[in-house]
């Protein structure tokens, strides 16, 4: 029989699947980027405001580490190139990471491979189903972001180069997840791999522009995204080279799956102990088990994340001194009080969101665990729902205030020592960071509500927060009504520390998040399991 029967079914199966996973990544990348073009083109609308921004972006260390160096200084579309390529390549290579391990070891773990397979269902179609999902995210991905740049007004065959360069590193992390779905027994730990694989991709960028090794940034996918040098001398044969270089990648995964069992992997797994040890026999020590490695990684971030933000603060008001829009802009975001301030307010709302992110996921492991089956024999002991669900809700909880107050704290150390002022910089930029905590609630407790209530449509917490996302970006740089703005929760936190700190919303949007739980709980114990 043909190894590739059976693949358009598949892949029909898979997109319908993943419509709404799809459609929010290439809709908040797209909006990310077309925030990014617009508000550069209202901000440095002169040829010596983009210069300017362009030496001190080049002469900062932790900026050139966070998003490289700028290698077209003398134009806004190289700017704008310049911020999309290392942080954009990263979360590309996330959303294809989690859509191309989704549709293979995710199904494998499911079941679901095996009963499509005792069909006519070719050996390599699932395999090849999975990677052409992520390759058709990957396109269409890049034809839209091509499209808004273009509707911006900025050069189209550079537009065009912004978006193609975005689908080199997704297209490279598309086939590593195909080798790592082929490795790991199971998706989690296929997932973990080949994210693993992104953060040292980005971390040998940063090390190589840092450090101006430049065959470091060669060896990164994310590296050859900046290469193409888009709007300055396009180099479209790095394009093709990527490409190339994940075919041989997709090759590797084609040779792996048929030297395995359905539903093994090649990586040796060690045996478990033949009895749980006490420290397992809890709900919560359960939930601690299940999230542990994706809290730690998300912390590992979050301290990164916080200390390149200590080490621009200091030099961001050389960036836009010239630059009268994006002192207003900043303040506008940010808060009135300074525009250090405003650059700290910005970030940290930023910063919140993503722990939003965070919280999602915790709450969407609920639903997993139970279409996993996982969920049912626990039932069956002492345990009761309630009990089960907060046991993961503590993490939803609990995990973005530690990721934010270590952010914070990370911030404000790295900052503290540049300008030796410790004792005011810490507890400054970690009360900027806290304020974001309750709507991160709110949004888990919409993704909670969801599963309670509608567990076939809790996938939807992703758009609810795709919403929230481009309210933050868009909202500013399009100047929509205050009633628009007012319905993301971030909209309603207090801009610390560029404003005076009002305890009022935060008690609003605390409660709101109480509140959406406790009806989420109630919904969940009252429906039928799966």
């Amino acid at each position: 029989m043909n190894a590739l029967v059976g693949t358009g079914q598949l892949l029909k199966l898979g997109l319908r699947r993943s419509r709404i996973m799809l459609a929010v990544w290439v809709y908040a990348l797209a909006a990310y980027a077309a925030s990014t073009a617009y508000g550069f083109k209202k901000l440095y609308d002169t040829p010596d405001s983009v210069r300017h921004f362009t030496s001190g972006i080049n002469g900062n260390g932790s900026t050139v580490a966070m998003y490289g160096r700028i290698l077209v200084p003398d134009s806004l579309g190289g700017i704008t190139a310049w911020r999309l390529a290392a942080l954009g390549g990263v979360m590309v290579g996330v959303m294809s990471v989690l859509l191309v391990v989704r549709h293979t070891r995710g199904d494998e773990d499911a079941g679901r491979l095996e009963l499509v397979g005792a069909g006519v269902v070719g050996r390599r179609a699932p395999l090849t189903a999975g990677l052409l999902v992520g390759v058709v995210a990957n396109l269409a991905l890049a034809l839209v972001t091509t499209i808004v740049l273009i509707a911006i007004g900025l050069p189209t065959a550079g537009s065009l180069a912004v978006g193609l360069a975005w689908a080199v590193p997704g297209l490279f992390f598309t086939a590593v997840a195909g080798v790592t779905a082929q490795l790991a027994e199971t998706a989690q730990a296929a997932r973990g791999i080949a994210l693993a694989v992104v953060g040292v991709a980005y971390l040998l960028r940063a090390v190589g522009d840092a450090a101006r090794v430049s065959w470091l940034v060669w060896v990164s996918p994310i590296g050859w995204s900046q290469r193409v040098r888009a709007f300055g001398g396009e180099r479209w044969w790095l394009i093709a080279l990527g490409v190339v270089v994940a075919v041989a990648v997709v090759a590797v995964a084609y040779a792996l799956v048929g030297r395995r069992d359905l539903g093994a992997g090649l990586l040796p797994v060690r045996p478990g102990p033949a009895e749980a040890a006490p420290s397992l026999r809890s709900p919560l020590a359960l939930a601690w088990r299940l999230q542990r490695g994706a809290f730690l990684s998300w912390l590992a971030a979050f301290v990164v994340y916080g200390a390149a933000i200590g080490g621009i603060l200091k030099g961001v008001g050389d960036l836009v001194k010239d630059s009268s829009s994006a002192k207003d802009f900043l303040a506008k975001m940010g808060g009135q009080r300074g525009l250090e301030d405003s650059y700290v307010g910005t970030v940290m709302g930023v910063l919140g969101l993503i722990a939003a992110v965070y919280a999602v996921q915790v709450v969407l492991r609920l639903r997993t665990e139970e279409t996993a089956q996982r969920l049912e024999p626990l039932l069956a002991t002492r345990v009761r729902r309630v009990r089960w669900s907060i046991g993961h809700l503590l993490f939803a909880a609990a995990g973005p205030a530690v990721l934010l107050g270590l952010a914070g704290v990370a911030a404000g150390l790295v900052h503290g020592l540049r300008v030796h002022d410790l004792g005011t910089q810490v507890p400054r930029l970690l009360g900027a960071a806290m304020v974001q905590l309750p709507a991160a609630w709110v949004t888990a407790a919409i993704a909670l509500l969801l599963f309670g209530v509608v567990p076939r449509f809790v996938a939807a917490a992703w758009g609810v927060l795709g919403v929230f996302l481009l309210l933050g970006q868009m909202g500013p740089v399009l100047k929509l009504s205050q009633a628009v703005m007012d319905v993301s929760p971030f909209t309603h936190v207090p801009k610390l520390p560029g404003s005076g700190l009002t305890v009022t919303p935060l008690a609003v949007l605390t409660a709101v998040a109480v509140a959406g739980a406790a009806a989420g709980l109630v919904g969940f114990r009252r429906r039928d399991i799966g």
